[in-house]
């Protein structure tokens, strides 16, 4: 009795684990687990300080307009350093390109750490709206930390087209959801975990050291754990890109709609940027939050993302185009725009739910539609003209 119980239990767990296995397969050849560990890494090293980091630029002497400038100065350094390492990606192989990168974001977190030790000397000030603004020594490291890890921010660029290279139409949509739910499943347990260390001694900086080890797994992850795809491989597929190397930027922006595309790209990341730039400041300031409720806020937004761009997508793919899946999404954030100009808590939890919806629906549908476009040689360089995209969400 107690012998047929264990074996039945035995073949459940087992059916299980072949199921798991098959889930996180790209096109059956191919186990992509290993690179959305490392997105759910790096949503996750992110997520974890930007419940507070607002309130440390305010402790290091800035206020709004420094946040905003913060928060800028990323994506700029990266529309520098995105298309280099884009198309660096499809001459000399994703796996060499997404390692340099996330050396890079380790190294950034490390200069992080050293704000919280240099002293707070002022280096200039200013008056902004009747109030006075300080820029200090510390502030300053954390420019450097952002502007360095902008400039080797090609990892999610890199990772896209990774999946591009071992997607077909088959599962491409699928795919890049379940990359969409690794990122989205870091940024809820990221301010979560933020949450808990904040209250703690030094919670902050305990906070950022955490983020530092996070990456430094990843490192790990990439190096050991993650294959390259077929396509770097190929000998004599590298040595063409490289006598062409010097022609791909120019030839993705001649391929058919991916201008269009990336016109729509930066304004999706222009309303994404105001919202995630302004918001915490507004948390702050006008609702009163602090980073303890400001977590749960995310950690919410970032579930429903989940739920769509896992279950959600794999029973809506077989019914809606990606298309189809885009519009709705792009109507649902609209409303969740609309949400947040409210201060009642429940109005902007609405907002949250809707901004998973929709963003849900809607940016794999892109990405899905992205990767179609061009060949499989040129989605380095496709998909870091898409990541580079300046941020004017400047308060």
């Amino acid at each position: 009795m107690l012998y047929s119980i264990f074996i039945a239990l035995t073949d459940i767990l087992l059916g299980l684990l072949e199921k798991i296995k098959t889930a996180f397969t790209g096109s059956g050849k191919v186990n992509i687990l290993p690179l959305l560990s490392v997105n759910f890494i790096g949503a996750l090293g992110y997520s974890i300080i930007l419940p507070f980091l607002v309130y440390l630029v305010k402790d290091f002497g800035g206020n709004e307009v420094i946040y905003g400038l913060m928060g800028a100065v990323y994506p700029a350094f990266q529309l520098v350093g995105g298309p280099i390492l884009g198309k660096w990606s499809d001459r000399v192989g994703r796996k060499k390109v997404l390692l340099i990168s996330q050396i890079g974001t380790f190294v950034s977190w490390l200069v992080f750490i050293i704000a919280f030790f240099v002293p707070q000397t002022d280096l200039f000030k200013f008056n902004y709206s009747g109030s006075l603004v300080l820029f200090t020594l510390p502030l300053l490291v954390l420019f450097i930390a952002r502007a360095f890890d902008g400039l080797t921010g090609g990892n999610i660029s890199v990772a896209n087209a990774y999946l591009s290279d071992i997607s077909d139409k088959s599962n491409r949509k699928k795919n890049f959801g379940k990359m969409s739910s690794a990122m989205n499943l870091g940024f809820i347990i990221g301010p979560v975990i933020s949450g808990y260390i904040a209250a703690l001694n030094n919670g902050e900086l305990k906070t950022v050291i955490l983020a530092a080890i996070i990456s430094f797994v990843a490192i790990f992850i990439i190096q050991f754990l993650l294959k390259n795809p077929k396509n770097d491989d190929n000998s004599e597929q590298k040595t063409a890109q490289q006598n062409t190397s010097t022609q791909i930027d120019i030839s993705v922006w001649k391929i058919k709609q991916v201008p269009l595309m990336v016109a729509l790209f930066f304004l999706i990341y222009l309303a994404f940027n105001f919202f995630y730039a302004t918001f915490p400041i507004y948390a702050a300031n006008i609702l009163e939050w602090d980073s303890a409720k400001l977590g749960p806020f995310f950690a919410v937004l970032s579930g429903v993302m989940i739920l769509v761009q896992g279950p959600g997508l794999s029973y809506l793919n077989d019914y809606f185009s990606e298309k189809q899946l885009f519009f709705v999404g792009g109507i649902l954030l609209i409303g969740m725009f609309y949400c947040l100009t409210f201060t009642n808590v429940y109005i902007i939890y609405t907002g949250a739910i809707l901004f998973g919806l929709g963003n849900g629906l809607m940016w794999p549908s892109f990405l899905s539609i992205l990767a179609t476009k061009g060949t499989k040689q040129q989605q380095g360089a496709i998909q870091a003209l898409n990541k580079s995209r300046p941020y004017c969400a400047i308060v």
